[in-house]
């Protein structure tokens, strides 16, 4: 017996020397030394294969694909021992958040998970992931071996691999053999759209809590088997800012926990302690706050674990700074390295103590949650469509919900009026308890008012979801049973003659519009309501869709198969009628009632549109609407022959030199002669106090003497400020992303479908006055508009009575001007149909 385990440890121990031995470093591996250049992502995720394939004790998850079909993947790496008890170290952390049935059964072991890329143009953070995925693993590491006794590891080398493949192809192609440090040169300069975002050009690093892009949506998907303990976001920031780490800069949330504020400070400091030795400068408690729950660092802190971003100073491959020293991508991949392998060395150290901070935030979620609000109530009389929406968003959350019956009323808070009054719940609504597993997701995503301790914030400060996604709903401080339930919508009903005159469906929420750019994508010719109507026993709203035999003959049968396999497929209610003879309002073959043109839509992208506000609208396009357009750079927009469009989109951005000179009198001419301009947020200066149209940013040259007299006071002001309070200065004036609530002309095209009233997401003070004459849709009606988040007394007044939705009639066309953007980051979900409105109804 003694002879047979003697053999055993040989035979491990010559197993154990030869993957030490063998196991290539990222150099070997790559054929070049890390900091060199810039790796693609293929050479990546190699290099993480070959390791996990090398060692027993490391393993490879793919999580998913992008856009642009390249892979998301993972490595998992422990000890053997770990690694073989993996599944039960896992459903062991499940069951400590209360997500999975029953009790832990094995030991402790502490959860790391280590992201990196998330912007694609903050590249050095995936060069460095190799680098400390190659130190944790190596065998002959005799100090992350003792670490990864009671530690795992989750390495995800690139969480945007799109973007990062824009920027290291583009700079591998423009730098020269010897990196050029000067700030000037072409290697330090990206072409638009750069590569910070995802292939529709999204912030993936906004997008954590809201997952409407693909990558987000798989990673929530893996994240949420594991429930890390830690949870790193490795990113960049300008060249001249050494590197932060946290703890974080307030406002930070307050259902962020004493623990979670203290292992931040124990991990900055044993991070200190690093750089320190090694004279490497550092900041932290400094602009990266915890407020928004959306971010890298936030999102994972809502779930319990010790979120954190740090920032490295950006090199691109080398750097001349402010203070005259080269920063290289070697010293940028040294940095990160440092606090990667400390974060580690943290989380063995505090292992259990982690572990168990972990299970009381999710004890203490169920028991004993830290909310005002106990209950929220959401209507069941909500159109199913909003009901869907939310129901799927709380469902991706792991969020618990319920399907309530009638009860007493209760003292509420009703998110409509801003009011707190008496409401009951009524059957069918849908019912969120406060004591659940995510408690404080639920704080985070139903509060009304976010509290934050600075107006100074990184991000926007207001995002409730019945707002968002407009809700008739209420927040309760009283407890409630809520027994958890599936929402199921209830299935669209096509009720249709055999051989109607007219089909006709109502337009209430955006699914109605992907319905109607169906139709129109297969060439059916229909009509829409610009007024209510009765027919056949039924009453119909203004945006009802009104689709005629007449006009689509000559389509025989296919005209009834494609009509009601739409509804079908979009899940819509679908009627008729045998007659066009309408009861009350026009019949159909009125001129009254519009013929709807299809849109023919073109876009402007390139240098000064903002990639954000380009790649929002070009998902709402391709991935939302499923409608067609034409994207056309600004530079080439010149030789674009406008009759082949009837709709120009003009995404945030500054257009001076696209619509400059003669240019804009073409652009003015196809307006008149019936074309439409959709210009979104900064676009809209394009026009505003523009020679020949109406929108101007005040009334009258009274208000304009007074704005500026306030102006000129608030100069002088500024002037005589101290310099010590000057950081104060602009409290009154900040804006940083603030609901207010709209008066709404929803007897107007452009808001067919909404009730009087609307609440938008501002993030700009930027004031327009009402339309002289033209269609004033959506307006902030004084101070008390404002309903939630950070907004100075000043930037309150500055909006009063001030237009953020309004067209403005141009000859035989229309210009429509969207002061905020309804489709801000995706997430904005009761925005959207002002969008598809402005495309498929004004200006017909």
């Amino acid at each position: 017996m003694k002879r047979t385990l003697l053999c055993l440890c040989l035979l491990a121990f010559t197993l154990f020397q030869t993957q030490a031995q063998s196991l290539k470093s990222p150099d070997e591996f790559l054929g070049y030394k890390l900091g060199t250049r810039f790796t693609p992502n293929y050479k990546v995720v190699d290099y993480y294969e070959y390791v996990t394939n090398q060692l027993s004790n490391a393993k490879i998850h793919q999580y998913g694909q992008t856009n642009e079909l390249r892979p998301l993947v993972a490595a998992i790496v422990s000890s053997q021992e770990n690694i073989d008890n993996w599944e039960t170290i896992r459903t062991d952390n499940l069951k400590r958040a209360k997500l999975m049935e029953g009790e832990p059964s094995g030991k402790k072991i502490g959860i790391v998970w280590l992201s990196y890329n998330v912007h694609g143009n903050e590249a050095n953070s995936t060069e460095t992931a190799m680098k400390t995925l190659y130190e944790i693993a190596r065998p002959d590491n005799t100090t992350s071996r003792e670490w990864l006794k009671n530690t795992v590891i989750i390495f995800d080398p690139c969480v945007n691999p799109d973007g990062r493949d824009r920027y290291s192809n583009w700079i591998n192609q423009v730098a020269g053999t010897t990196p050029n440090p000067n700030p000037e040169a072409a290697e330090h300069n990206e072409p638009w759209p750069g590569g910070r975002a995802n292939h529709y050009l999204f912030d993936l690093n906004r997008d954590w809590a809201w997952q409407t892009q693909v990558e987000s949506q798989q990673r929530m998907k893996f994240y949420n088997t594991i429930m890390p303990h830690i949870h790193v976001d490795f990113h960049e920031q300008g060249s001249n800012s050494p590197y932060y780490f946290a703890p974080a800069a307030e406002p930070v949330h307050d259902q962020v926990t004493q623990w979670q504020r203290d292992f931040q400070d124990i991990i900055g400091k044993n991070h200190a302690k690093y750089f320190d030795e090694n004279g490497w400068l550092f900041f932290t408690k400094e602009s990266f706050d915890m407020l928004y729950p959306s971010y890298g660092d936030s999102y994972p802190m809502f779930n319990g674990a010790i979120g954190m971003t740090y920032e490295q100073g950006s090199s691109d491959l080398a750097i001349l700074t402010d203070e005259g020293d080269t920063l290289k991508l070697e010293d940028a991949i040294a940095h990160h390295y440092t606090t990667g392998m400390s974060t580690v060395e943290t989380a063995s150290k505090y292992s259990e103590k982690m572990v168990d901070e972990f299970a009381n935030f999710f004890n203490k979620s169920v028991n004993n949650p830290k909310a005002k609000y106990k209950t929220y109530i959401v209507r069941g009389t909500n159109h199913p469509d909003k009901l869907k929406k939310l129901t799927d968003f709380l469902d991706s959350q792991q969020i618990v919900y319920g399907i309530g019956s009638s009860s007493k009323a209760v003292s509420s808070f009703n998110y409509l009026t801003g009011k707190t009054e008496n409401a009951g719940v009524q059957n069918g609504d849908i019912l969120i308890s406060a004591f659940q597993p995510k408690a404080v997701l639920v704080q985070a995503f139903f509060e009304p008012n976010t509290f934050a301790s600075t107006s100074d914030t990184y991000d926007i400060t207001a995002w409730a979801v019945p707002y968002m996604m407009g809700l008739d709903a209420y927040a309760t401080e009283t407890k409630m049973d809520v027994k958890p339930a599936k929402y199921s919508k209830p299935q669209g009903q096509v009720n249709v003659g055999s051989k109607p005159a007219a089909y006709l469906l109502k337009w209430e929420t955006l699914e109605d519009a992907k319905f109607l750019g169906h139709l129109l994508k297969n060439d059916i010719k229909l009509r829409f309501a610009e007024e209510p109507f009765s027919v056949a026993g039924n009453s119909y709203a203004t945006g009802t869709l009104i689709i005629t035999r007449k006009g689509n003959m000559h389509m025989g049968s296919k005209f009834d198969d494609i009509v009601k396999n739409a509804a079908k497929t979009y899940d819509r209610n679908l009627t008729s009628t045998p007659t066009t003879f309408v009861e009350t309002g026009k019949d159909f073959g009125s001129n009254g009632v519009k013929f709807l043109d299809a849109p023919k839509i073109l876009v402007l992208r390139g240098d000064g549109v903002s990639s954000l506000g380009f790649g929002e609208f070009w998902y709402f396009m391709e991935q939302e609407l499923n409608y067609p357009i034409t994207m056309v750079d600004v530079n080439d927009f010149g030789r674009i022959n406008l009759d082949n469009y009837n709709t120009l989109v003009l995404p945030s951005g500054s257009y001076g030199s696209a619509l400059g000179g003669s240019r804009m009198d073409d652009v003015k001419s196809w307006v008149r002669g019936g074309g439409k301009i959709i210009a979104i947020e900064r676009s809209i200066n394009t026009f505003a106090g523009k020679d020949g149209f109406s929108l101007k940013n005040y009334a009258s040259d009274s208000d304009q003497k007074e704005a500026n007299k306030k102006t000129d006071e608030e100069k002088e002001k500024e002037a005589l400020t101290p310099y010590a309070d000057r950081g104060d200065l602009f409290a009154s004036s900040r804006l940083p992303g603030a609901i207010f609530k709209l008066k709404v002309d929803n007897t107007h095209p452009l808001a067919f479908g909404y009730p009087d009233y609307y609440f938008t997401l501002k993030n700009n003070s930027s004031r327009y006055a009402y339309l002289a004459g033209g269609g004033n849709v959506g307006i902030i009606e004084g101070v008390d508009s404002y309903v939630s988040g950070v907004a100075g007394d000043k930037a309150k007044e500055r909006l009063a009575k001030s237009v953020v939705f309004g067209v403005e009639s141009y000859g035989r066309g229309s210009i429509v001007y969207m002061a905020d953007n309804p489709l801000f980051r995706a997430f904005w979900q009761n925005g959207k149909l002002f969008v598809a409105n402005s495309i498929f109804f004004v200006g017909q």
